[in-house]
C-alpha cells in the first residue's frame, strides 16, 4: 500500500479494522443480463471515523464479476453522485463486470446504508475510505495485481463521485487511471466564484444532505439534533455562516479548496478522461478546463469530452460516454494497444432535431488537440457607452439566468437548457447593455469569451453578473446554456478595470445576428449586496474577445431511425395489408346540411385493448363552426389526443361518427385532403433547408405544386428568410413554425395542432397565438390542444373542457370565462374607504374591495348591466367591466380542482 497522505502512530491498527466485514454483512447473488451472467456480492465494511479513533463508519458496498471468468482482472471502483447510493450504478457496474472488470461500488458516508457524516470529501474520510476499499481489493483472488497490496485499478463517477476519484488519484499511487465526470477541482471556486456566494446551489447541496429523506433504512436521525442532518459540525458552521453573511470568508474558502483535487493538483499523474457538461452552472467547463490543464502538465495523458448535458439539464449521453469510459479503461488498466480511447477533445453540439419523437440529434465535433478556453482569438466590436446600474437595497428583485435544481443534482434533461433559451430576465435599471453590428458570418465560440470594462461605484465593493446573449435579427435573444459569470470588484469608489472571463461555451452565433454582454447587478442564483449602490459601468477597449476551435471538425450526424427505417416500415405494413384486408365497410354518405360545418363530432367512444373498463373517450359530441379558434382543454389522460388522433383517422374510433364539412372521417377518407394536423409531429431532414423539406413533403402527397400555397403558409407562420437555411439551424421557435407550416401547406380548410408551443419561450408562444389568429381569419378553422391555459384564453374563440375522455362543457371562451360571479371594475377614482362602503351597499352586491385596476366585486343577485347602473348613478367613472376570473380558475372548477 501506497498512501500519499502522512504515516500516523496507529494507522496500521485503522488498516487492519477497516478490513473488517461486519458479521452478518455478506450476502451473495447472481445477476442475469446481457450476454454474460454476473456475481454480485453485498458486504459492509467498518472502517475508522477519524485517523487514529477509536469509533467506526460502516460503508456498504457490492462488488461485481461476470460468473464465467476465470482468473485475475483489473478493478473499477464506481462513486455515486450527492445525494445518491452504490444503487444508482448497478447497471454500469454489471456492464463493466461483463466487459472483464472486478467492480465495486459502495454508498460513501452519510448516504445509502452507510453511517458517518457527510465531509465533501475529506481527505481523512471519504478519500481515505477508498484506499481502504483497494486494501479489500488486493485481497480478493479475483483482482489483477500490480505488487502485493497494490490492485490494478481505475476510478470512475459523476460529480460528487468524480471528484473522490481524482483526489483518490492524488492520495494513493495504486490508482491507475480515472474517468471524473460533471465534476469540481476546486470547490471554493466552484461554490463562491470570484468571492460570490453561489446561493440557490449552495442551498440545494446542503438542503439534499441535511434530510433524512432519501438516507437508507441504516440510518437514523442525528442524535444531537444538527440543523444541518448528515453534515460534519464544521461543514455545518461554514454553511451557516456564509449563507448568514452572503459571502465567503477566507476560511470558507480555504476548508472548501483543502478538500478539493486542486489541493493535490502536482500528484495527479494517471491517464484521465474527463467530463463535463455544457450545461451546468454549478460546475461549468472552466473547472474542467483548470483539471486538464494540471494534469497535463504532470506528464499524464489527458481527454476531454464536453457533452450536451450538466446539471442544469440538456440531452442525456450516458450509454455514450459510458462506452467511452469502458474503451479509456481497456486502454489503460487493460492495456490493450487495439483499445481505442478516442480523440483527445471532444464536444457534442445540436445537428436538428427529430419531430416524429420530440428528440434532439446530436453529433460530435473533436480535434487532436484540447483547445482549452482561450482557443484562437477573434474580436467583435461593442457599442454603448457609460451606463448607470443600480444594486437594489437587499439585492431583489434579482434578474434571472440558470434556474439551479431544475435539471437535478445528478444531471437530468432540460428541453429549454439544451436549445439554448429560457427565462434569462434581466430587471430594467439594474443592468447595463453593450451590442454588436449584426454578424457578417456565423461565429462559433468554442471556450470563454473575455472583455475588459470600467466600474466606477459609491460603494466599496461592486458585484456584476456578465453573459453574452444572441440577439436575432427580429430582437428575440436567448442565452447560451443559461449562463453567467459573477464579478466581484474591490476598491470601486476609486474607479477599476477589470478583466471579465464569460461563461465557458460551445455555440454558434448565426450571421446576421448580434451578440450582446450585459452586466446586471443581480442574479437569482447569486447572493448580491444587500446594501443599495449605484455602478458606472463603461466598456474599456471596446471589443469582446471570442475564442474560437478552428481544427475542432464535426463528425456525419447520425440518421434519424426513421431515415432507414420507414422504408422498410412501409413494406412491412404493405404486405400486412395485403395479408389482412377486409371488404371496406360501407361509407355514410356526405350529410349537405354540415357542408359549412367544419367539424360534428356525435357520441364518439374508443377504449383501448387491454382497458375492458375504462374509456379513453366515451359518449363525445361537439360542434365547430368556421373561423374559430377552438381550444381542446383537459388534463393528463382526457383523452384530447385519442380524439385529434381519431378525428385525423389514424385510429377508429369503437363507436360515434365524424363529421368534416359533412363527410364521414375514416381512414383514407378523401375529406382529409381540406385537413391540416400537427399532431404527432413533423419529421424533417436537417440537413436541407426548410424549403426543401416542405417542398419533400408536398411532393409526397401526390397534389400539383401550384395547389401547395407555399409561400401564402409562409407567410403566415413567419417563416421569413429562415426558410432558405438548413433546418439543423433553427431554434425550437422556428422549428415549431416550420411544422406548422407544412400542417398549412395548401391552405386547408381545418388546421388541428397539438401542443404547438412545446419548447418555445414567451416570445415564441406569442408569435404562434398570432400565427394560429391570422390563419382564422378568413373563414378557415383552428383546433389546438394546449396545455397553457393563459395562452388559450388570448388565443380561442371557443372550449370544448374534457375529463376521463367525456365532455365537460363546451362553448365561447367569453361565456366559460365570464361564469364567475366577481367583476373587475376599471375606474379612474381613487378607490377610498367610503367609495366601497357605498359600492358594497348597493343591491345585489355582496362585496367590494380596492384591487390595482380599481373595484373587485362581488355580485350576489345583480347582473353587470344593473351594477353598470348604479356605479354611474354613483358618479362613479367607470372605464371597463369585465369578469375577474380566469380561464384557469374556470378549468379548475370544471374538472373539479378547484
Amino acid at each position: 500500500m501506497r498512501l500519499r497522505w502522512p504515516r500516523r502512530r496507529g494507522r496500521l491498527l485503522a488498516g487492519a479494522a477497516a478490513l473488517a466485514v461486519v458479521i452478518g454483512g455478506g450476502t451473495f447473488s447472481l445477476a442475469q443480463g446481457g450476454e454474460r451472467a454476473v456475481r454480485h456480492s453485498d458486504q459492509v465494511l467498518t472502517v475508522p471515523e477519524a485517523p487514529g479513533s477509536d469509533r467506526t463508519v460502516r460503508i456498504d458496498t457490492s462488488f461485481f464479476t461476470a460468473a464465467d471468468q476465470e482468473g485475475r482482472r483489473p478493478a473499477v471502483l464506481l462513486a455515486h453522485g450527492f445525494g445518491g447510493s452504490k444503487e444508482d450504478l448497478r447497471g454500469q457496474a454489471e456492464g463493466l463486470a461483463r466487459a472483464g472488470y472486478a467492480v465495486l461500488t459502495w454508498s460513501a458516508r452519510g448516504f445509502g446504508d452507510s453511517t458517518g457524516r457527510i465531509g465533501l470529501n475529506d481527505p481523512d474520510a471519504e478519500v481515505a475510505d477508498v484506499s481502504r476499499l483497494l486494501d479489500w481489493l488486493a485481497e480478493r483472488p479475483e483482482v489483477q495485481l500490480d505488487a502485493e497490496g497494490d490492485p490494478r485499478a481505475g476510478l470512475a463517477g459523476a460529480s460528487y463521485g468524480g471528484a473522490v476519484a481524482l483526489l483518490a488519484a492524488g492520495y494513493d499511487d495504486r490508482v491507475d487511471a480515472i474517468a471524473p465526470q460533471i465534476t469540481y477541482w476546486n470547490l471554493a471556486d466552484a461554490l463562491f466564484p470570484d468571492g460570490v456566494f453561489k446561493r440557490l446551489w449552495a442551498g440545494i447541496l446542503f438542503t439534499t444532505g441535511s434530510t433524512d429523506a432519501g438516507f437508507g433504512t441504516a440510518q437514523a436521525a442525528p442524535a444531537d439534533g444538527s440543523p444541518c442532518g448528515r453534515f460534519t459540525a464544521e461543514l455545518c458552521a461554514l454553511y451557516q455562516r456564509v449563507a448568514t453573511a452572503g459571502e465567503p470568508d477566507r476560511a470558507a474558502r480555504d476548508l472548501l479548496a483543502a478538500r478539493s483535487p486542486a489541493a493535490v493538483a502536482d500528484r495527479i499523474d494517471v491517464p484521465t478522461l474527463i467530463t463535463q457538461g455544457q450545461h451546468d452552472s454549478l460546475f461549468p467547463l472552466d473547472q474542467a478546463d483548470a483539471m486538464a490543464q494540471a494534469i497535463a502538465a504532470n506528464g499524464a495523458p489527458v481527454a476531454v469530452d464536453w457533452i450536451w448535458a450538466g446539471h442544469d439539464g440538456g440531452v442525456s449521453e450516458s450509454a455514450r460516454t459510458e462506452r467511452r469510459t469502458l474503451a479509456w479503461f481497456d486502454r489503460y488498466l487493460r492495456e490493450d494497444p487495439g483499445a481505442d480511447p478516442g480523440p483527445a477533445f471532444r464536444v457534442t453540439r445540436i445537428s436538428g432535431f427529430d419531430s416524429t419523437n420530440g428528440d434532439t440529434l446530436l453529433r460530435g465535433a473533436s480535434g487532436d488537440r484540447y483547445p482549452g478556453l482561450g482557443g484562437e482569438e477573434h474580436t467583435v466590436a461593442l457599442d454603448g457607452g457609460e451606463q448607470t446600474v443600480v444594486n437594489p437595497a437587499g439585492g431583489a428583485p434579482p434578474g434571472l439566468s440558470a434556474v439551479p435544481g431544475l435539471g437535478a443534482l445528478g444531471g437530468g434533461a432540460s428541453a429549454l437548457g439544451a436549445l439554448g433559451v429560457g427565462l434569462a430576465t434581466d430587471i430594467p435599471g439594474q443592468y447595463a447593455a453593450f451590442e454588436s453590428a449584426p454578424l457578417e458570418r456565423t461565429l462559433r465560440v468554442t471556450g470563454a469569451p473575455t472583455v475588459r470594462v470600467h466600474v466606477t461605484s459609491d460603494a466599496p465593493t461592486a458585484v456584476l453578473f456578465a453573459k453574452v446573449y444572441d440577439v436575432a435579427p427580429d430582437g428575440r435573444q436567448s442565452l447560451p446554456a443559461q449562463l453567467v459569470s459573477p464579478v466581484r470588484v474591490e476598491d470601486a469608489r476609486a474607479g477599476r478595470t477589470v478583466d471579465i472571463r464569460l461563461p465557458a461555451v460551445d455555440y454558434p452565433f448565426e450571421s446576421g445576428h448580434r451578440m450582446r454582454l450585459v452586466l446586471s447587478t443581480t442574479d437569482l442564483g447569486y447572493a448580491s449586496p444587500r446594501e443599495p449602490a449605484t455602478h458606472a459601468v463603461s466598456l474599456a477597449g471596446g471589443d469582446l474577445s471570442v475564442p474560437t476551435a478552428p481544427g475542432v471538425a464535426e463528425g456525419a450526424a447520425p440518421l434519424p431511425w426513421w431515415v432507414w427505417g420507414l422504408p422498410a416500415a412501409a413494406a412491412a405494413a404493405a404486405a400486412c395489408l395485403l395479408l389482412t384486408r377486409r371488404r371496406p365497410g360501407r361509407t355514410p354518405a356526405p350529410d349537405p346540411h354540415l357542408a359549412d360545418v367544419s367539424l360534428k363530432i356525435t357520441g364518439l367512444s374508443k377504449r383501448y385493448a387491454g382497458a375492458a373498463d375504462r374509456y379513453a373517450v366515451r359518449d363525445l359530441s361537439f360542434q365547430v363552426a368556421r373561423g374559430q379558434v377552438l381550444g381542446l382543454l383537459g388534463p393528463n389522460g382526457a383523452g384530447k389526443t385519442t380524439t385529434l388522433r381519431m378525428l385525423m383517422g389514424l385510429i377508429t374510433p369503437d363507436s360515434g361518427d365524424i363529421r368534416v364539412f359533412g363527410h364521414a372521417v375514416a381512414p383514407g377518407a378523401p375529406v382529409l385532403s381540406r385537413v391540416g394536423a400537427f399532431v404527432e409531429g413533423a419529421g424533417f431532414l436537417p440537413h436541407l433547408s426548410g424549403r426543401a423539406n416542405l417542398d419533400l413533403y408536398w411532393r409526397a402527397t401526390g397534389r400539383p405544386a401550384k395547389d401547395a400555397h407555399l409561400a401564402e403558409a409562409v407567410e403566415i407562420a413567419g417563416l421569413g428568410s429562415a426558410l432558405d437555411r438548413a433546418v439543423r439551424t433553427y431554434s425550437q421557435g422556428m422549428r415549431q413554425r416550420l411544422a406548422i407550416a407544412q400542417a398549412m401547406l395548401g391552405l386547408p380548410e381545418l388546421l388541428i395542432l397539438d401542443e404547438p408551443t412545446n419548447g418555445l419561450d414567451p416570445p415564441q408562444i406569442r408569435a404562434m397565438r398570432e400565427v394560429m389568429i391570422r390563419y382564422a381569419a378568413n373563414g378557415r378553422t383552428v383546433i389546438v390542444s394546449s396545455h397553457l391555459l393563459a395562452e388559450v384564453e388570448q388565443t380561442c374563440t371557443h372550449l370544448v373542457v374534457m375529463d376521463g375522455g367525456r365532455l365537460v362543457q363546451a362553448g365561447p371562451v367569453a361565456e366559460i370565462v365570464g361564469s364567475g360571479d366577481t367583476l373587475l371594475v376599471g375606474t379612474g377614482a381613487e378607490v377610498t374607504e367610503p367609495l366601497l362602503e357605498q359600492v358594497a351597499a348597493l343591491p345585489g352586491v355582496l362585496a367590494a374591495r380596492a384591487a390595482h385596476e380599481g373595484l373587485l366585486i362581488r355580485l350576489e343577485g345583480a347582473t353587470p348591466a344593473e351594477l353598470l347602473v348604479e356605479l354611474v348613478g354613483l358618479g362613479i367613472p367607470v372605464h371597463s367591466m369585465g369578469p375577474h376570473r380566469r380561464l384557469e380558475d374556470a378549468f379548475l372548477t370544471l374538472i373539479g380542482g378547484a
